[in-house]
């Protein structure tokens, strides 16, 4: 899975939410810095080269859809974020967010419960 730039990653989180989508459509829902038609379509074609979206053609119109699912993204942006940032560490990962104060006691505790229950 080949790293997305920012924009190919708020593309794709569009057409997460969207499911299918022609690029007029994914263009409706960027509400800043959009940008030009043609712009878009190129970005959307090389999300397809990178292997994360293809396409249904109907005439010269696309309808776009993703293959690769937001969880397998996240899944592999995360690990990829633990070993950069954390040296493979949840540990040093959730002591980071509660020393910047992101998570809760609370939280910690649902997390705890959570990993009690898979044991």
């Amino acid at each position: 899975m080949q790293k997305l730039t920012n924009k190919e990653e708020e593309i794709m989180h569009i057409l997460w939410q969207l499911e299918k989508a022609f690029v007029k459509d994914v263009l409706a829902e960027i509400k800043e810095d959009k940008p030009h038609y043609n712009t878009l379509s190129t970005i959307i074609r090389h999300l397809e080269e990178k292997g994360y979206v293809a396409y249904n053609a109907y005439g010269k119109t696309h309808q776009y859809y993703p293959i690769v699912s937001k969880e397998a993204y996240k899944a592999k942006f995360m690990n990829t974020a633990i070993a950069h940032y954390f040296n493979n560490s949840y540990k040093n990962m959730v002591s980071f967010f509660a020393k910047e104060e992101k998570i809760s006691v609370e939280e910690l505790k649902e997390i705890i419960e959570l990993i009690e229950k898979k044991k």
